[in-house]
């Protein structure tokens, strides 16, 4: 169903917009057994603000510039009222006291908030199978994983559950799903949107970006939710946004792929396909990212240290799971044993050692000086071209199950998408090309220096949509 048709149907009183959030509730009960891309439909308080959005309609008051637009948010963001699970035992049957200012905005604005969406527990994964209570599908073939760690997000609007559906994105996790399941998604300029009500993973990594089958609505919801906000100590105040330029004034720099990222064949060959066709539209220029090899190792060094740090709030005594236990050390034991999921243990006891001492000049101090060197290579290549292009992941979706007891080949995934959040830049993923075996498709992403997010939509606009 069509966005903008929607809201302007909406705006002549041609459709109610509690009719079209029922089709979208009946479509999700229908449907969503076979793909698992929600944890909760928010039924009540979706009908109930559409139902304020006809009474505005009806009684001539001004609406929202999103009304008419039904949004999924990623089960890591506040909404007063209703619980926040983060995927994960953990936080079962806490419910949020507040709303994200993501989450306010949207509702200032009219959108109609349907439910929240599975992830990987706490942001970790990248295929959202490590969810504590289902294994989200890739609508295009449910024997694929749909990404993540917002793999539910990503399958949310591919399946038609929705228009938008927020996600966070901390190494490629709004983009690479975005990739998997044939959709565009936005990963703005480290601090554009506030991160306030968002549950930290890695808080100088994470940002929360919005995922659309089109850029229209990707590009008008993006434009709500971005901004200062004084709640937000990362949040950046009047930035100086990069000016959107003639595309035929536009550089496209293209680096050399990574040896490592074991890039499809098929891949490569849709990349060398998308160059041709936009080689006449905008200059080509050959770049070099020589550290981009080191941002995998040292990306999960940073993250999980972040990680271990954040998540040690979580102790099942103030909110969430409490299983008891003898004293306090065998009750955190216990707590957290229980609460938490194999990945989430995994990155908590990296981080943890790679923080401790005679182990932090080792790991952590090195993976910063290697963060710096990315975030160089970057500046350097934009003295000389206005984006760069590449692949937003190494394949296409792999296989349910495929990956999911070989860490190094999941974390592979991202090795892409990593840098951008490292050098805290922006890019936005595109849908190029398709798989030859299966017809899953791929994705492409335009990547842009600091505060350029406009820039880079109007410039995907221009040369894929």
């Amino acid at each position: 169903m069509n966005s903008a048709k929607v809201m302007e149907e909406l705006k002549n009183r041609k459709i109610k917009m509690a009719d079209l959030v029922k089709y979208f509730i009946d479509k999700i009960k229908r449907e969503d057994k076979d793909i698992n891309s929600f944890l909760e439909v928010f039924e009540k308080s979706a009908i109930e603000k559409a139902i304020e959005i006809d009474r505005k309609i009806e009684n001539n008051i001004p609406t929202g510039r999103l009304a008419g637009l039904v949004i999924a948010i990623k089960d890591n963001m506040l909404y007063k009222g209703h619980e926040i699970t983060c995927a994960s035992k953990m936080l079962k049957g806490h419910i949020s006291a507040y709303n994200s200012t993501v989450v306010e905005k949207l509702l200032l604005e009219d959108a109609v908030i349907i439910g929240r969406t599975n992830m990987d527990e706490f942001a970790m994964g990248s295929s959202t199978e490590n969810s504590a209570y289902k294994k989200t599908k890739n609508p295009i073939n449910i024997s694929y994983a749909p990404g993540g760690s917002s793999g539910g997000s990503a399958a949310s609007v591919k399946a038609g559950f929705c228009h938008v559906a927020l996600g966070s994105d901390t190494g490629g996790s709004v983009r690479q799903p975005a990739s998997f399941c044939g959709i565009y998604a936005l990963k703005p300029t480290y601090g554009r949107v506030s991160r306030y009500g968002l549950v930290a993973f890695a808080s100088s990594l994470d940002q929360i970006g919005p995922m659309a089958n089109n850029l229209e609505d990707l590009k008008l919801v993006f434009d709500i939710i971005k901004g200062y906000d004084k709640k937000d100590s990362t949040s950046i105040y009047n930035p100086e946004l990069r000016p959107i330029k003639e595309i035929n004034e536009i550089t496209i720099g293209i680096p050399e792929l990574i040896e490592d990222g074991e890039v499809e064949a098929d891949l490569a060959s849709a990349f060398d396909e998308l160059i041709s066709r936009i080689k006449n539209k905008v200059k080509i220029k050959k770049i070099n990212l020589p550290n981009l090899k080191y941002a995998l190792p040292a990306y999960y060094i940073l993250a999980s240290s972040e990680a271990s740090s954040n998540l040690a709030r979580f102790d099942g005594i103030r909110y969430g799971l409490n299983v008891g236990g003898d004293d306090i050390n065998d009750l955190y034991r216990k707590n957290r044993g229980a609460g938490f999921g194999s990945e989430v243990k995994r990155r908590i006891l990296l981080g943890t050692h790679s923080l401790s001492s005679g182990y932090y000049d080792a790991y952590y101090l090195k993976a910063q000086k290697i963060r710096n060197l990315i975030k160089r290579d970057f500046d350097k290549a934009f003295e000389n071209c206005d984006s760069i292009l590449m692949p937003t992941s190494p394949t296409a979706a792999f296989k349910l199950g495929e990956k999911i007891d070989n860490p190094i080949a999941m974390y592979m995934s991202d090795i892409f998408t990593i840098p951008v959040n490292m050098a805290g830049i922006c890019s936005l993923t595109a849908p190029y090309g398709k798989r030859k075996n299966d017809e899953m498709p791929y994705g492409f992403q335009f990547i842009g220096p600091a505060f350029s997010d406009e820039m880079i939509i109007d410039i995907a606009g221009k040369l894929i949509s």
